[in-house]
């Protein structure tokens, strides 16, 4: 293939990522290859590794946009100051997302560095980014000072949603059917939270200080 300049390096990052992303969600992150982001956009696959380090490298920033995209998603939804109501509305946001784009959310999880290689810190960024958006809303049952139980509390809730979630879209339990994913994730979230009130005004967070 012959050598293209028809873009700046901004340009093409952004149109290498894009094509990883369409590779992704039509045929699968196994498809997402150098040679066919390569032929998508039509230059040679060194161009890509002018951009990336290798493969990897651009599977993390790929899955970084993803974060990015989440997260615009999330920050569209307007609290109307019922903690609750708005959690769930931001969990509604969250499924609505995975749902439009399940190979890339399934992406997010299903790829592992090789041994010894970490994630960078932008990266880590991207995602206390998205998890922030439920700090935002969990804020008023907290007292100042207690920064970190609000951080760890948006952690937790988090984390469990995920669980729930991967269980139903990864293993493909059948206990488990995707008509009732609103339901149990909105239970989860429910239960949570009212432990999570409940354990605060008996000044549990305060004694884990």
């Amino acid at each position: 293939m012959a050598r293209r300049s028809d873009h700046s390096r901004d340009e093409l990052y952004d149109i290498a990522l894009e094509a990883a992303a369409n590779i992704v969600e039509k045929d699968g992150f196994r498809a997402l290859t150098a040679r066919n982001v390569a032929e998508a956009i039509g230059y040679s696959p060194g161009t890509l590794y002018n951009l990336f380090a290798n493969l990897d490298d651009m599977i993390v920033h790929l899955n970084g946009r993803t974060l990015e995209r989440l997260d615009d998603a999330l920050r569209t939804v307007e609290y109307g100051g019922d903690i609750e109501a708005d959690v769930f509305a931001i969990l509604d946001v969250y499924l609505k997302f995975l749902k439009q784009h399940p190979a890339l959310w399934n992406l997010l999880f299903a790829h592992r560095l090789p041994a010894g290689v970490r994630l960078p810190d932008w990266y880590h960024r991207k995602i206390d980014d998205v998890i922030s958006v439920l700090e935002v809303v969990l804020t008023p049952l907290f007292e100042a000072g207690q920064e970190r139980q609000l951080k760890q509390a948006a952690r937790v809730l988090w984390a469990g949603v995920h669980g729930v979630i991967s269980l139903v879209y990864t293993t493909r339990m059948q206990t488990f059917g995707d008509a009732n994913l609103t339901e149990l994730t909105e239970n989860l979230v429910s239960h949570y939270l009212h432990g999570l009130i409940a354990d605060l005004a008996a000044g549990g967070a305060d004694s884990r200080q």
